[in-house]
């Protein structure tokens, strides 16, 4: 018997050692700075990190750690947030300028440091601060550690596909206006697959996006919607995908001809190269949920070329993939409900069905109450009637950490000021005043290890639209999801408790709402946002404060010695 426990317990540490052996500690260095390019015609200033666009992939294996040294050398401040990354114990570095740090100067620099547990699948990085986004991102692509592997077959390759929106302007100045005036930014001149806009747009002839593909083998497209503002439909002509993950969770194979991707989310899909050989064209164009609203309604495409393809079926004969319609909902809310996660998968976790806290949460735009006439009426948004301001001073996680007064408030509220038909275009002609909301820096108390049910509700006050809605530091679980006003006693029979989407990022159907649910085991202060990135600076955002929990792993740490000062 002592035998076996010795062998049992040898067995245990060489397990452990291992597990150690197979993490690694990867390292990059982002140079961010100013770039003159010629795209669309026209000679463009732009900030990028190190010199590309998008920025560089970082690939690392699930239980590495990731330090990256952020260098400022563009005349902005700036921050970058790691999309989807949980960030267990190292909440100052998720990124969201003012939310968990004071942005990085011009000319210096900051180090995020963390691990990745516990996930697998795409993500991805961004500027979280200003417009800066639209052209400093890039794909963090997570693989499973050594030893593991896909729970589908492996593909022949591994391809990042990233959805840009390109403007022929300053996008700071962009925002700087739309701030100013509460008037949204004008539309974007193109949309482009990895940095290209793609031979539809002037001067684009040769700048299109390729991928060479031999018959019979598979492809793992690792798709990100980077765009500001869109929601996009992809297809590719004459193949299927089969969606294998989203949001870096696993799902259970789901084969479509088409993907609808919201701002901020990620589909990781499988496609065959089973066609004759030849060409064939990927194409994007957006979703426009918003009835009147206008938008760019035009089209980004790449091509795929078989290997062995003639000349002329690479020039001259390539097929072109007939897209849906822009307002085609039904569509996209036949993909964005169907997905479905891989039970007993890698990472794969269960529906929490003890609920500890319910908040049934309105979203979407209403106008800003202002003396100056000259600029009235702005744009705003909000969250319960809240409409989200950035404190100026500190950043909340610092004044979480501190307990420094005055920098947010914590009277979140669990359900809206005030009932009444959120669908209903018409209702604020009889009640004008659901138009404006006070401004705030609001934030939602959880104690630690709490599950709360969070039910968005879209209202139509200004235009009825789907709102992609992200949660930093946690994925939930979307039990359910339609069209209408939530009705709990109409609707809780619709819920999935064996095999619902986990996401990071959800659009919230047009007109609709969906229920989610996440335990709140992960201490600090996140942002809850709409990644439409104007809604934000509207206010279209509000925050949850995690408690610590009793014993030293479940306590936030302290800052570290080099975050960015105010």
């Amino acid at each position: 018997m002592k035998g076996v426990r010795v062998s049992l317990a040898c067995a245990l540490l060489l397990l452990a050692v291992s597990s150690i052996a197979s993490a690694d500690i990867v390292e990059h260095t982002f140079n961010v700075q100013n770039l003159t390019v010629s795209w669309l015609c026209k000679q463009q200033l732009i900030t990028v990190v190190n010199g590309s666009l998008p920025g560089p992939t970082i690939r690392v294996k699930e239980g590495d750690s990731l330090v990256i040294h952020v260098l400022n050398n563009s005349p902005h401040n700036i921050t970058i947030h790691w999309h989807g990354i949980f960030h267990r114990l190292t909440v100052w570095a998720d990124g969201p300028s003012m939310i968990t740090q004071c942005p990085i100067q011009p000319g210096h620099s900051y180090a995020y440091r963390f691990n990745i547990t516990g996930q697998e699948g795409t993500l991805w990085w961004h500027a979280h601060s200003s417009f800066l986004r639209a052209t400093v991102y890039g794909a963090l692509v997570i693989r499973p550690k050594s030893g593991h592997s896909y729970p589908f077959p492996k593909p022949h390759k591994e391809v990042p596909i990233l959805f840009g929106e390109w403007w022929n302007t300053d996008v700071v100045a962009l925002e700087e206006a739309a701030i100013a005036t509460g008037v949204p930014p004008n539309n974007s001149d193109a949309y482009t697959i990895n940095g290209l806009p793609g031979n539809l747009y002037p001067c684009s002839k040769d700048r299109m996006f390729s991928l060479e593909v031999v018959k019979g083998k598979s492809y793992l497209l690792r798709i990100i919607n980077a765009a500001m503002n869109i929601q996009m439909f992809f297809k590719i002509a004459n193949h299927k995908f089969t969606v294998v993950a989203a949001d870096a969770v696993y799902t259970a194979p789901y084969v479509t001809d088409v993907i609808a991707i919201a701002p901020g989310q990620t589909v990781d899909a499988l496609i065959h190269a089973d066609q004759s050989i030849g060409s064939y064209y990927m194409a994007a164009h957006p979703y426009a949920s918003a009835p009147g609203v206008p938008f760019p309604n035009t089209t980004t495409r790449g091509v795929i070329h078989y290997s062995g393809a003639s000349k002329t079926q690479r020039t001259k004969r390539v097929l072109m993939p007939k897209l849906p319609s822009f307002s085609d909902t039904p569509t996209a809310h036949r993909f964005y409900s169907n997905l479905t996660s891989l039970v007993h998968g890698p990472h794969w976790v269960p529906v929490p069905h003890h609920v500890d806290e319910e908040m049934f949460v309105t979203i979407g735009l209403g106008l800003e109450a202002c003396a100056d006439n000259k600029t009235c009426p702005k744009f705003s948004a909000s969250m319960n009637n809240h409409s989200f301001v950035l404190p100026k001073k500190l950043s909340i996680l610092e004044a979480v950490f501190h307990g420094v007064d005055g920098i947010f408030t914590p009277d979140f509220p669990d359900q809206p000021p005030v009932k009444f038909n959120y669908t209903d275009p018409n209702i604020t002609q009889t009640n004008p005043g659901l138009l404006f909301a006070q401004k705030s820096t609001s934030a939602k108390i959880l104690k630690f290890n709490s599950t709360v049910e969070l039910v968005l509700q879209n209202q139509a006050l200004i235009a009825a639209e789907s709102h992609p809605m992200h949660l930093h530091g946690f994925n939930f679980h979307v039990l359910a999801q339609g069209f209408g006003v939530y009705d709990p006693t109409r609707d809780r029979s619709k819920f999935n408790f064996h095999n619902p989407q986990l996401r990071n990022t959800l659009a919230v159907p047009v007109g609709g709402w969906a229920v989610t649910r996440f335990t709140a085991n992960n201490p600090g202060a996140w942002i809850m946002h709409c990644h439409i990135d104007v809604h934000l600076p509207f206010g279209l955002g509000m925050i949850f404060v995690v408690k610590n929990g009793p014993t030293k792993s479940s306590t936030l740490p302290p800052p570290p010695p080099d975050l960015p000062k105010c």
